[in-house]
Protein backbone atom coordinates (compact mmCIF):
# COMPACT_ATOMS: atom_id res chain seq x y z
CA UNK A 1 0.00 0.00 0.00
CA UNK A 2 0.99 3.51 -0.58
CA UNK A 3 1.92 5.62 2.54
CA UNK A 4 -0.45 7.60 3.18
CA UNK A 5 0.48 11.42 3.18
CA UNK A 6 0.25 13.83 6.46
CA UNK A 7 -2.49 15.38 4.87
CA UNK A 8 -4.44 12.75 4.44
CA UNK A 9 -3.99 11.93 8.13
CA UNK A 10 -5.03 15.00 8.99
CA UNK A 11 -8.34 14.88 7.27
CA UNK A 12 -9.10 11.44 8.64
CA UNK A 13 -8.67 12.33 12.21
CA UNK A 14 -10.42 15.54 11.61
CA UNK A 15 -13.61 13.08 10.57
CA UNK A 16 -12.46 10.58 13.78
CA UNK A 17 -12.82 13.87 15.89
CA UNK A 18 -15.94 14.63 15.11
CA UNK A 19 -17.23 11.26 15.86
CA UNK A 20 -15.27 10.84 18.99
CA UNK A 21 -17.12 14.29 19.98
CA UNK A 22 -20.69 13.12 18.92
CA UNK A 23 -20.22 9.98 21.23
CA UNK A 24 -18.14 11.59 23.99
CA UNK A 25 -19.10 14.90 24.20
CA UNK A 26 -18.30 15.64 28.10
CA UNK A 27 -14.75 13.44 28.09
CA UNK A 28 -12.77 14.37 30.83
CA UNK A 29 -10.50 12.23 33.16
CA UNK A 30 -12.12 9.55 35.35
CA UNK A 31 -9.92 10.52 38.07
CA UNK A 32 -11.72 12.07 40.71
CA UNK A 33 -9.56 14.83 42.35
CA UNK A 34 -10.51 18.44 43.81
CA UNK A 35 -7.21 19.93 44.12
CA UNK A 36 -4.31 20.14 41.63
CA UNK A 37 -2.40 18.27 44.88
CA UNK A 38 -4.84 15.68 44.67
CA UNK A 39 -4.76 15.64 40.84
CA UNK A 40 -1.18 14.66 40.45
CA UNK A 41 -0.95 11.93 43.21
CA UNK A 42 -4.04 9.67 42.14
CA UNK A 43 -2.33 10.29 38.62
CA UNK A 44 0.87 8.79 39.62
CA UNK A 45 -1.11 6.05 41.32
CA UNK A 46 -2.96 5.53 38.58
CA UNK A 47 0.15 3.76 36.64
CA UNK A 48 -0.50 0.33 36.02
CA UNK A 49 -3.67 0.31 37.81
CA UNK A 50 -7.35 1.05 37.13
CA UNK A 51 -8.98 4.72 37.98
CA UNK A 52 -11.72 2.43 39.88
CA UNK A 53 -9.29 1.35 42.56
CA UNK A 54 -7.19 4.95 42.66
CA UNK A 55 -10.89 6.68 43.22
CA UNK A 56 -12.03 3.77 45.69
CA UNK A 57 -8.37 4.53 47.85
CA UNK A 58 -7.99 8.38 47.21
CA UNK A 59 -10.69 9.92 49.52
CA UNK A 60 -9.32 8.31 52.83
CA UNK A 61 -6.01 9.24 51.44
CA UNK A 62 -6.72 12.49 51.37
CA UNK A 63 -9.02 13.07 54.12
CA UNK A 64 -5.78 12.12 56.06
CA UNK A 65 -3.28 14.06 53.93
CA UNK A 66 -5.37 16.87 52.22
CA UNK A 67 -2.28 18.39 50.88
CA UNK A 68 1.14 18.73 50.25
CA UNK A 69 2.63 19.93 53.42
CA UNK A 70 0.21 17.09 55.47
CA UNK A 71 1.73 14.70 53.14
CA UNK A 72 5.24 16.12 53.39
CA UNK A 73 5.47 14.94 56.89
CA UNK A 74 4.10 11.53 56.43
CA UNK A 75 6.78 8.59 55.88
CA UNK A 76 5.84 5.90 52.92
CA UNK A 77 5.07 3.15 55.56
CA UNK A 78 1.97 5.40 56.84
CA UNK A 79 1.19 5.84 53.07
CA UNK A 80 0.88 2.64 52.56
CA UNK A 81 -2.47 1.27 54.33
CA UNK A 82 -4.21 3.95 52.52
CA UNK A 83 -3.27 2.49 49.07
CA UNK A 84 -2.74 -1.15 49.55
CA UNK A 85 -5.17 -2.32 47.46
CA UNK A 86 -4.07 -0.53 44.33
CA UNK A 87 -0.98 -2.22 42.56
CA UNK A 88 2.65 -1.51 43.30
CA UNK A 89 1.76 0.46 46.18
CA UNK A 90 5.05 0.51 47.94
CA UNK A 91 6.78 2.07 45.30
CA UNK A 92 3.97 4.64 44.51
CA UNK A 93 3.57 5.43 48.51
CA UNK A 94 7.29 6.43 48.25
CA UNK A 95 7.21 8.36 45.03
CA UNK A 96 3.82 10.52 46.89
CA UNK A 97 5.44 10.73 49.46
CA UNK A 98 8.71 12.24 48.20
CA UNK A 99 7.20 14.46 45.75
CA UNK A 100 5.00 15.98 48.58
CA UNK A 101 8.32 16.81 50.29
CA UNK A 102 9.71 18.26 47.32
CA UNK A 103 6.98 20.16 46.33
CA UNK A 104 6.87 21.68 50.08
CA UNK A 105 10.84 22.13 50.11
CA UNK A 106 11.11 23.60 45.96
CA UNK A 107 7.56 24.54 44.92
CA UNK A 108 5.69 26.15 48.28
CA UNK A 109 3.30 23.01 48.65
CA UNK A 110 1.87 23.86 45.47
CA UNK A 111 1.89 21.79 42.61
CA UNK A 112 3.71 23.91 39.30
CA UNK A 113 1.85 24.57 36.23
CA UNK A 114 5.31 24.79 34.66
CA UNK A 115 5.89 21.18 32.18
CA UNK A 116 9.38 20.52 32.95
CA UNK A 117 9.01 20.84 36.83
CA UNK A 118 6.10 18.30 36.73
CA UNK A 119 8.66 15.43 35.05
CA UNK A 120 11.52 16.22 37.24
CA UNK A 121 9.03 14.84 40.15
CA UNK A 122 9.53 11.25 41.37
CA UNK A 123 6.57 8.95 39.87
CA UNK A 124 6.00 11.49 37.10
CA UNK A 125 6.43 10.78 33.31
CA UNK A 126 5.33 12.92 30.39
CA UNK A 127 2.16 10.86 30.56
CA UNK A 128 1.14 11.77 34.10
CA UNK A 129 2.89 15.10 33.75
CA UNK A 130 0.01 16.23 30.56
CA UNK A 131 -2.81 14.56 33.02
CA UNK A 132 -1.98 16.79 35.06
CA UNK A 133 -0.85 20.05 32.99
CA UNK A 134 -4.08 19.44 31.10
CA UNK A 135 -6.68 18.99 33.47
CA UNK A 136 -5.19 21.59 36.28
CA UNK A 137 -3.89 24.17 34.42
CA UNK A 138 -5.41 24.13 30.74
CA UNK A 139 -1.95 23.49 29.08
CA UNK A 140 -2.73 21.07 25.83
CA UNK A 141 -0.95 17.99 25.71
CA UNK A 142 -1.83 14.41 25.14
CA UNK A 143 -1.08 11.97 27.80
CA UNK A 144 -0.27 8.46 25.93
CA UNK A 145 -1.82 5.33 28.15
CA UNK A 146 -2.37 2.35 26.79
CA UNK A 147 -5.33 2.58 25.39
CA UNK A 148 -4.24 5.69 23.44
CA UNK A 149 -1.46 4.08 22.38
CA UNK A 150 -3.24 1.09 20.73
CA UNK A 151 -5.91 3.40 19.03
CA UNK A 152 -3.33 5.73 17.57
CA UNK A 153 -1.53 2.56 15.98
CA UNK A 154 -4.81 1.24 14.69
CA UNK A 155 -6.23 4.42 13.36
CA UNK A 156 -2.42 4.38 11.65
CA UNK A 157 -1.84 7.42 13.37
CA UNK A 158 1.43 6.37 14.40
CA UNK A 159 3.64 3.19 14.16
CA UNK A 160 5.36 3.91 17.21
CA UNK A 161 5.33 1.33 20.22
CA UNK A 162 7.16 4.93 22.28
CA UNK A 163 4.30 6.91 24.14
CA UNK A 164 6.59 9.42 23.84
CA UNK A 165 7.20 8.87 20.14
CA UNK A 166 3.41 8.63 20.00
CA UNK A 167 2.51 11.73 21.48
CA UNK A 168 4.73 13.72 19.06
CA UNK A 169 2.86 11.62 15.61
CA UNK A 170 -0.29 12.48 17.38
CA UNK A 171 0.27 16.29 18.03
CA UNK A 172 1.56 16.24 14.10
CA UNK A 173 -1.77 14.63 13.04
CA UNK A 174 -4.33 16.59 15.90
CA UNK A 175 -5.45 20.24 16.24
CA UNK A 176 -3.38 21.41 19.09
CA UNK A 177 -7.09 22.96 20.57
CA UNK A 178 -8.39 18.91 20.72
CA UNK A 179 -5.39 17.18 22.30
CA UNK A 180 -6.75 17.34 25.70
CA UNK A 181 -10.39 15.93 24.57
CA UNK A 182 -8.55 13.17 21.54
CA UNK A 183 -6.55 11.93 24.88
CA UNK A 184 -9.67 11.51 27.32
CA UNK A 185 -11.89 10.47 24.16
CA UNK A 186 -9.76 7.37 22.54
CA UNK A 187 -9.13 6.59 26.65
CA UNK A 188 -13.12 5.90 27.03
CA UNK A 189 -13.52 4.41 23.36
CA UNK A 190 -10.35 2.07 23.95
CA UNK A 191 -12.16 1.66 27.41
CA UNK A 192 -15.51 0.62 25.99
CA UNK A 193 -15.17 -0.11 22.13
CA UNK A 194 -11.81 -0.80 20.74
CA UNK A 195 -10.53 -3.23 23.75
CA UNK A 196 -7.16 -4.67 23.20
CA UNK A 197 -7.88 -8.48 22.53
CA UNK A 198 -11.40 -7.97 21.44
CA UNK A 199 -11.95 -4.92 19.27
CA UNK A 200 -16.19 -4.15 18.68
CA UNK A 201 -15.34 -2.83 15.15
CA UNK A 202 -19.01 -3.63 13.93
CA UNK A 203 -20.11 -1.17 16.39
CA UNK A 204 -17.50 1.02 16.07
CA UNK A 205 -18.52 4.37 14.44
CA UNK A 206 -14.77 4.98 13.58
CA UNK A 207 -14.61 1.90 11.37
CA UNK A 208 -14.80 4.21 8.08
CA UNK A 209 -11.89 5.84 8.60
CA UNK A 210 -10.02 3.18 10.76
CA UNK A 211 -7.98 1.08 7.85
CA UNK A 212 -7.59 -1.62 10.67
CA UNK A 213 -11.36 -2.37 11.09
CA UNK A 214 -11.58 -6.06 11.00
CA UNK A 215 -8.37 -6.93 10.58
CA UNK A 216 -7.30 -6.96 14.47
CA UNK A 217 -6.39 -11.22 14.97
CA UNK A 218 -7.82 -12.63 17.75
CA UNK A 219 -5.64 -14.07 20.44
CA UNK A 220 -3.70 -17.08 19.36
CA UNK A 221 -4.92 -19.76 21.60
CA UNK A 222 -2.31 -21.69 23.56
CA UNK A 223 -0.64 -25.01 21.07
CA UNK A 224 -1.66 -28.50 22.69
CA UNK A 225 0.69 -30.97 23.81
CA UNK A 226 2.67 -33.41 21.94
CA UNK A 227 0.08 -36.45 21.02
CA UNK A 228 -2.82 -33.79 20.46
CA UNK A 229 -3.84 -33.87 24.26
CA UNK A 230 -5.05 -30.26 24.76
CA UNK A 231 -6.86 -31.04 28.36
CA UNK A 232 -5.92 -27.75 30.25
CA UNK A 233 -3.69 -28.62 32.95
CA UNK A 234 -5.50 -28.25 36.70
CA UNK A 235 -4.20 -24.94 38.32
CA UNK A 236 -2.10 -25.55 41.62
Amino acid sequence: MPRESLRSKRERATRVLEALHDLYPDAATELAFGTPFELLVATVLSAQATDVSVNAATPHLFAAYPDARAMAQATPEAIEPYIKTIGLYRNKAKNVAKLARILVAEHGGEVPNDFDALVALPGVGRKTANVVASNAFGRPGIAVDTHVGRLARRLKFTSQENPDKVELDLMKVLPEDEWIFAHHALILHGRRVCDARKPDCEACTLKADCPSAFKVAPPKKPAGRAGGNTRKRRKT
